[in-house]
């Protein structure tokens, strides 16, 4: 009698183990599929911002502004550039 009690035991622990790492296993593909979410809505957003930022630097480079305007500027569209066409620099 003792021995088919433990023996339950281990069988017991040893199906929990298992549901554990399946239960573990499918909260990381929950949460991989969320921050892929959530990091496709930053790019839209940062996309958003790098655009308005080329427009502030080129209305300051026409009205005159020249140095680390007109330098921030041609930075920048160079990494728009590269970035439209998935280049490393």
């Amino acid at each position: 009698m003792q021995i088919d009690l433990i023996k339950a035991a281990e069988i017991l622990s040893a199906v929990m183990l298992i549901g554990a790492a399946l239960f573990g296993v499918f909260r990381f593909y929950l949460d991989s599929k969320h921050q892929k979410e959530e990091i496709k809505t930053i790019k839209k957003e940062q996309t958003v911002i790098c655009y308005a930022l080329t427009a502030c630097l080129n209305g300051l480079h026409q009205l005159g502004a020249n140095g680390e305007v007109t330098e921030a500027l041609n930075k920048m569209n160079k990494h728009i550039n590269k970035a439209a066409h998935d280049q490393e620099d």
